[in-house]
């Protein structure tokens, strides 16, 4: 009797632990299909391009901040404004900015894995810069405090880049800025750094006169900046912090039209997170669209709801941020995609980064044409547009529609964590009369790219310490 009842008990012990291990391994994949676009409000913001314009009560974000490291976040256009006729000559602009940084992105990525240093000769650094298309979409500015006294400029914020700069008087050449130029002579804590300083070395291209460091940032469409390299106060939040390393560009063109610089927050011991000694921050991207603020903290915690995912770094180069992506399901249906395809192999060339800089993400061509071609198949009964819009070839005439129900697209990272996309940050507007296309795009580069429309609304967390980056909804 024992001995039947102990095999019961036995059965069924077994039978639990099964369940329960399975339970832990098993990838939490997503139930839900679809997910509603509101089609008349998104409609609605596009509707008067001049009312984009930065609301003077910039305390607008909500997200608690613990960290004396905090920046105000705005979109370009509520700080800029647009001198754009209406949102379909907007929408282009955009997508021709950002095609020029993914081309700037890819170029130096490929230079990194083929060992090709940028190196320029004094002469190439002393002359006027000439440049044609602007480099970088520059979407997102925040205002900083530079010198000391210190004065409030705008400049971009750049995940993929290191080296922090902004134009300085006098200038041989600079582009128009929001507010007047960075006068050095006018700050009491300006220093020009050396040649044999270790900031100086750490730069990837940099020449010596009068043994004081110049620098040098090109891009990959030919844009570029020149000028001394030096230290300065930097007023963060409620604190300062001196001896930033930071480029005064005497020589600037053809970059981020509007700001006075760029803060650079890649993974590069010349970038802002490195300087300040912070292993974590974290963003969050507001609409672009949208006249509200957001913040971007330095030594900010991923919150404990976050979805994580590891955060993969490339021998090859040090700016970028890889996340480790398993997979994108399209409908509550993963896509027969292999692992490969989302992989970085041995020579630094492939994975997926996360750059807050591109506006659309991009997937290798077989990736997306597996996702466009299950999203098409799950729209069939939606009204296709007539033609495709820039590098968009899926678009929809959705004038008559008020709400509408799309297929669902999610991100799948390693361990069964899953990025559910709302339905407005896949399915964008292009114009002011409802046509709407699906933002993701193909490339012929093996480096994939989550970009800043995937983004907006989520706070994505970078924690360097422990190699993980959390993305965090309705949390700005």
């Amino acid at each position: 009797m024992c001995s039947h009842r102990c095999f019961l008990i036995l059965i069924f012990f077994l039978a639990s632990s099964h369940s329960s291990v399975t339970s832990r391994i098993l990838p939490k994949i997503s139930t839900t299909t679809s997910t509603t676009l509101d089609v008349a409000s998104s409609i609605l913001k596009t509707k008067d391009t001049s009312s984009f314009r930065l609301n003077q009560q910039e305390e607008q974000s909500h997200y608690p901040s613990s960290s004396s490291f905090s920046l105000q976040l705005h979109s370009r256009a509520s700080v800029r404004g647009t001198e754009h006729k209406d949102y379909k000559s907007l929408t282009l602009a955009r997508l021709h900015r950002d095609s020029a940084r993914v081309k700037s992105l890819t170029a130096r990525l490929n230079l990194a894995i083929n060992n090709i240093m940028h190196t320029t000769e004094q002469e190439e650094m002393e002359a006027p810069l000439i440049s044609g298309t602007t480099q970088g979409s520059g979407e997102y500015f925040t205002r900083v405090g530079i010198g000391n006294p210190a004065r409030e400029v705008y400049m971009v914020l750049d995940t993929g880049s290191d080296v922090n700069w902004l134009q300085c008087a006098p200038c041989a050449e600079c582009y128009h800025q929001t507010g007047p130029i960075f006068e050095p002579s006018s700050s009491s804590s300006y220093t020009t750094l050396s040649c044999e300083s270790p900031q100086c070395k750490a730069l990837q291209a940099s020449e010596c006169r009068n043994a004081t460091c110049l620098y040098q940032v090109s891009y990959g469409d030919g844009s570029f900046t020149v000028g001394d390299f030096a230290t300065e106060t930097f007023t963060i939040g409620s604190s300062s912090v001196d001896n930033v390393a930071v480029g005064c560009g005497h020589s600037n063109q053809g970059l981020f039209v509007g700001a006075a610089g760029l803060l650079g927050l890649g993974g590069g011991l010349l970038a802002l997170p490195s300087q300040l000694d912070a292993t974590s921050f974290s963003y969050c991207l507001v609409d672009r669209d949208s006249d509200s603020s957001s913040t971007v903290e330095f030594r900010s915690e991923i919150p404990p709801d976050a979805v994580v995912a590891p955060l993969l770094r490339n021998h090859q180069l040090d700016t970028f941020y890889y996340v480790g992506l398993a997979g994108i399901s399209v409908g509550g249906e993963m896509l027969e995609i292999p692992a490969s395809a989302f992989e970085m192999d041995e020579s630094g060339g492939g994975g997926v980064i996360i750059d807050s800089g591109t506006a659309v993400t991009r997937l290798q061509t077989v990736v997306y044409d597996s996702l466009r071609d299950a999203f098409a198949r799950g729209t069939s009964d939606l009204e296709r547009a007539e033609a495709g819009v820039a590098m968009f070839d899926t678009c929809y005439d959705l004038s008559s529609k008020t709400t509408i129900e799309v297929p669902s697209v999610a991100f799948h990272f390693p361990g069964g964590n899953v990025l559910a996309l709302p339905a407005k940050n896949y399915m964008i507007p292009v114009d002011s009369v409802g046509t709407f296309c699906l933002a993701f795009a193909p490339t012929a580069s093996s480096l994939a790219i989550i970009g800043n429309v995937q983004q907006q609304g989520t706070r994505v967390g970078f924690d360097l310490a422990n190699s993980l980056i959390g993305f965090s909804t309705n949390k700005c």
